[in-house]
């Protein structure tokens, strides 16, 4: 089943529960997958691949944050928590999240690989790090993460 169609019984079901948050998130993942999938169209390809459905999820989940921090520091937590609801309904449509430490050995892997040393090879070690973890780990962990195994192997190194 796609996720448009496993979205499409999402909704059957949030309609018949009356749960008006699952609704809204589950319409909104809709909406953006139908767009999505019109653009796509329009360059010959007839529907979206699970990596092009993964990155609007991502993309989805990536928006309910920034609103989650932007609210929180406007002094908003009602919104904040609306925006928590959402996020929380989107998230079960990801793949499953890696640990802190998971991300860590895969860096750890990436860093030996492409001969990182310091923070100034950050960008050889971004790239190929999230293209491993897909949509199982949040972009700005990972960048924290890089950015501390980065610092402490050039302070190993001096």
């Amino acid at each position: 089943m796609s996720l448009k169609d496993q979205i499409s019984e999402e909704i059957k079901a949030a309609m018949k529960a009356k749960d008006k948050v699952r609704l809204e998130a589950v319409r909104s993942i809709k909406k953006v997958l139908i767009e999505k999938e019109s653009e796509v169209k329009g360059k010959g390809q007839e529907t979206l691949t699970p990596e092009q459905e993964l990155e609007v999820l991502m993309q989805q989940a990536k928006q309910r944050r920034d609103s989650i921090n932007q609210y929180q520091q406007a002094g908003r937590e009602d919104l904040a928590e609306a925006e928590k609801a959402e996020l929380v309904i989107i998230e079960e449509f990801l793949p499953q999240q890696l640990s802190d430490a998971e991300v860590a050995a895969i860096i750890d892997e990436v860093i030996a690989e492409v001969n990182a040393s310091s923070p100034k090879d950050m960008g050889k070690v971004m790239g190929p790090v999230m293209q491993r973890l897909k949509g199982q780990a949040d972009g700005k962990k990972v960048q924290e993460l890089v950015t501390r195994s980065l610092d402490l192997k050039s302070r190993a190194c001096e």
